[in-house]
């Protein structure tokens, strides 16, 4: 489909090069597709960077509100369980190169870390929504962890999150070989567990 090939290119393009270094030209190329065409479908530059942050946040957030409403319909949940919902999809797609891979995980973290308006927009309209969903169920999963503290949680988790979306290889080469960049459920685990203490310890302090 035209307007996949697109958006596929585009993530890519836009990774390499950011924003203001992505051409239509280059994603047209990369899409075997003419400028006219990502013009009928998209209309501008802007609106396709917007369109490829839409695609895979709507993925990664509906998997993340699945797996919160298991975990309710299942029973008490804890605050591994929380976190582990909130990063295994984030991992996960970013290690998928058929869900983004490392494109899209490079494009996040220019975006999430972008201070300009157009970050800040695209951020805040796709993702504002499910971090609130998210800083709620901090705070009700730990007593005494007020909402600047659930607030601080989230946003440590998703920074760590978005670091480990790209197998880069780093930990192996810091490890001398002793841990593996592969190991999705050990690099999630370790994830979850490294901002459980770190929230419980901000509980602790009245944040």
């Amino acid at each position: 489909m035209a307007q996949e090939s697109i958006l596929d290119a585009a993530e890519i393009v836009f990774a390499e090069n950011g924003f203001h270094g992505a051409t239509t030209r280059a994603i047209g190329l990369c899409a075997q597709a003419n400028a006219a065409l990502i013009h009928y479908y998209f209309g501008s530059k802007e609106a396709l960077y917007e369109a490829v942050i839409a695609r895979r946040s709507g993925a990664i957030n509906d998997a993340r509100r699945a797996r919160l409403a298991q975990l309710h319909a299942a029973g008490d949940v804890t605050l591994e369980m929380v976190l582990d919902a909130l990063l295994r999809p984030t991992i996960t797609m970013g290690r998928n190169p058929v869900g983004g891979g490392a494109s899209y995980a490079r494009l996040l973290g220019h975006a999430a870390t972008g201070t300009d308006a157009r970050s800040q927009r695209i951020i805040g309209a796709y993702y504002d929504d499910i971090a609130r969903l998210f800083v709620a169920e901090l705070a009700a999963a730990v007593p005494g962890l007020g909402r600047a503290g659930a607030v601080r949680g989230y946003l440590n988790t998703i920074s760590i999150g978005i670091t480990l979306m790209a197998p880069t290889g780093r930990v192996q080469a810091l490890s001398d070989g002793a841990l593996a960049d592969d190991d999705l459920e050990e690099v999630i685990a370790g994830a979850v567990r490294f901002n459980a203490a770190g929230i419980r310890a901000m509980a602790q302090t009245g944040e």
